[in-house]
């Protein structure tokens, strides 16, 4: 099902490469398409989406912005286990997210007070898929920390939104719904159309094009990060259950044909029960021919000597989820320097992340875990720093100053400075912190 590789052979050392410089998908294969779609937007607005969807999505809607929807009655029309499912969830990630919560802070250190001042943004947009699958989680694990951060306004653009997604979007306090998907979707609120306002952030997940569309939009508007094809990096010693091993791998597999599904383990035995295991569980899956085809060109088993080449390893590969199948996860866990979320432990699924523990499951892929972070709560907030001299302040540090900008050959910046100082002499002292 999968190969499986010692430490210190070609292929090992080959397929280690290939992991480490995975990256995101190829968005060079839809780039001019994408352009295209995101210039006509830009130029036409809601004709050029309203085009887009009935192109791709075969349909045409009523509104393209729903500012009023029923998210209380579609939560109400769910059957009650998956309600209760939704709403344990997002109780859940909203108290875990409110750890998050950033207040700022000010000081005054020799007559110069200092500070930061955190605010949250104005207006977000939140992307959920529509095709192969749809996500109320994404919509929950986006928004949520949205709302706990303070913004106001939270746009969910999905096409033709069901219950599932409007009541989660009722639970995750999402004012208004684009209903359009796609690359057409990201530009509208990135810049905004006679309908919808332009957002200040765009995050979620989304397909090749609505990666390619959200890296092509970046500095005009934030965005959380280009998402890739999910991925597990699973490290196991003699303890692990391969059972649950192979369960954690296919989890991730059943995701995409372009998920990754890595296995680094310290004992070979384990390792060939893993890949025993495999064959037989897939072919109880739903979504098998998904998870197959992922298994066969982006699975891999690694073996290595000892647990410190596994925090090695684990660390060069840093990967989206971190699956932790030994028997001193935390002690593992401290030495492995990338990772978007640990899953410490064999009873800990990747599935509880996904769904209901609390910390966002929107997560950096191919390999940006090394640089990049989990969504939270601060990717939704601006922060300005506070600066205020007093004049005693100011001439202590004025010279200073000044000699940095003339060394600089910036002129202009030291006179502003020597300007202030010679003009608080003239005047005999007075002047801003003179009482």
């Amino acid at each position: 099902m999968i190969p499986i590789h010692i430490d210190g052979t070609d292929t090992f050392a080959a397929s280690l490469g290939r992991l480490v410089a995975r990256g995101a998908d190829d968005l060079g294969a839809v780039e001019q398409d994408v352009r295209a779609i995101v210039s006509a937007v830009r130029a036409e607005g809601d004709e050029a989406v309203l085009r887009y969807v009935e192109r791709f999505e075969r349909r045409r809607p009523e509104s393209l912005l729903i500012r009023t929807f029923d998210g209380a009655a579609a939560l109400a029309r769910l059957e009650p286990d998956l309600r209760a499912a939704l709403e344990l969830a997002a109780d859940r990630i909203r108290r875990y997210h409110e750890h998050q919560r950033e207040t700022g802070f000010r000081y005054e250190e020799d007559g110069v007070v200092l500070g930061m001042r955190v605010r949250p943004l104005a207006r977000v947009g939140v992307y959920a898929p529509g095709g192969k699958a749809r996500y109320p989680s994404s919509v929950l694990m986006s928004a949520i920390p949205a709302r706990v951060a303070g913004v106001r306004d939270i746009v969910l653009a999905t096409p033709a939104p069901d219950d599932r997604l409007l009541a989660a979007a009722h639970l995750s306090g999402v004012t208004s719904i684009l209903d359009a998907g796609g690359a057409q979707a990201i530009a509208a609120l990135a810049y905004g159309t006679a309908s919808l306002p332009r957002v200040d952030k765009i995050v979620g997940p989304g397909n090749i094009y609505v990666a390619c569309a959200k890296k092509l939009v970046y500095g005009d508007v934030d965005i959380d990060g280009i998402a890739g094809p999910s991925e597990i990096v699973a490290l196991a010693d003699d303890t692990a259950d391969p059972v649950i091993v192979a369960a954690d791998l296919l989890s991730q597999a059943e995701h995409d044909e372009a998920a990754w599904c890595v296995l680094v383990t310290t004992s070979r035995a384990l390792a060939e029960a893993v890949v025993a295991e495999l064959g037989p569980q897939l072919a109880a899956l739903s979504r098998d021919s998904i998870a197959g085809e992922a298994m066969r060109t982006r699975g891999v088993a690694l073996v290595v000597p000892t647990l410190a080449r596994l925090a090695e390893i684990a660390s060069l590969v840093a990967g989206e989820h971190v699956a932790y199948h030994v028997a001193e996860p935390e002690a593992l866990f401290d030495a492995v320097e990338g990772g978007g979320a640990a899953l410490l432990g064999g009873m800990t699924p990747v599935a509880a992340g996904d769904y209901l523990a609390g910390p966002s499951h929107v997560l950096p892929t191919g390999g940006a875990a090394r640089f990049g972070s989990p969504l939270g709560v601060y990717d939704f907030v601006v922060r300005a720093s506070i600066i205020r001299y007093g004049a005693p302040a100011l001439l202590r540090h004025g010279p200073h100053i000044a000699n940095f900008a003339r060394a600089e050959g910036l002129d202009a910046h030291a006179r502003a400075v020597e300007l202030r100082m010679s003009q608080h002499t003239r005047l005999g002292g007075r002047g801003e912190g003179e009482s």
